[in-house]
């Protein structure tokens, strides 16, 4: 009896490392679900829009979309979810567009018409890259960062790093430990996740207005994520939690209070 025993519990740690590892060999499916583009592909949208290109390095091909308005009041530099394209993600210009304001929004490498290796440190690089190359024709005090869940890995940091006008986060996280151990509980994530992605680092040193919306009933970032992020932002720097009780994950524009908190947020100076 004791062998069957031990027997049993070896198969199931030797099952339980399996697993482990199939984890950390697809994680990138898992985080990154990517819907690649042709590079031919052509993209249609009710309003005028360019396509723009970075080129930071050998082998790398960064891919945006850009909506323009007349006598726009800004432009709002959007990093989206981690599902889609932007043959998807265009479609959410139009929120900002009818605000005045002008859209960028980018696809990261292996998403859309971008091509690259992904990597934790590379991705980073190329948030970055795409608001230095944004700042070339428009002025700081003009650019708010979005981030729209996955998004807010990458618009956190890179506000962290700038001086933009605000920076607006949509579901976001505190860390993508805390999603990761919603999804996948019985997981040793923190071993495992080659993905990290440090908001609650990154937000200590964001000095620029930051507003969070999320939702309570979100079965995919846990509002307490979003929550424990709102309260590391420095009790100097102006911050809002607009939090909508009945609200999940993907759903939050459909309430009338977002677009018009969001009118608030991107109305005149």
């Amino acid at each position: 009896m004791f062998a069957f025993i031990s027997l049993l519990l070896f198969l199931l740690l030797l099952l339980y490392v399996l697993v482990c590892f199939i984890y950390w060999l697809i994680q990138d499916r898992l985080v990154f679900v990517r819907f690649r583009l042709p590079k031919t592909y052509q993209f249609t949208f009710s309003q005028p829009f360019t396509e723009e290109w970075l080129r930071p390095e050998e082998g790398v091909e960064l891919h945006a979309l850009r909506f323009g308005v007349d006598k726009a009041l800004g432009t709002v530099l959007y990093y989206h979810g981690n599902t889609g394209s932007l043959r998807r993600w265009g479609k959410r210009a139009a929120r900002f567009t009818k605000l005045n304001w002008n859209v960028v929004l980018v696809d990261y490498r292996g998403y859309g018409k971008s091509r690259g290796k992904l990597s934790d440190e590379a991705l980073h690089r190329d948030a970055q890259a795409w608001y230095t190359w944004l700042c070339g024709s428009e002025s700081e005090d003009r650019i708010v960062v979005y981030g729209r869940s996955l998004g807010s890995g990458f618009a956190v940091p890179v506000a962290a790093q700038n001086d933009p006008r605000a920076l607006i986060l949509e579901s976001p996280f505190a860390n993508l430990y805390d999603p990761a151990r919603h999804q996948f509980f019985l997981l040793p994530y923190r071993l495992l996740l080659r993905y990290p992605f440090r908001n609650d680092k990154a937000i200590r040193r964001v000095k620029c207005p930051v507003y969070i919306f999320h939702g309570k009933r979100d079965p995919v970032v846990p509002y307490e994520s979003a929550l424990r992020l709102y309260s590391l932002i420095p009790s100097e720097v102006e911050r809002e939690m607009i939090t909508f009780p009945k609200g999940y994950h993907s759903d939050l524009g459909r309430f009338n209070r977002f677009q018009r908190k969001l009118s608030v947020i991107l109305g005149p100076k």
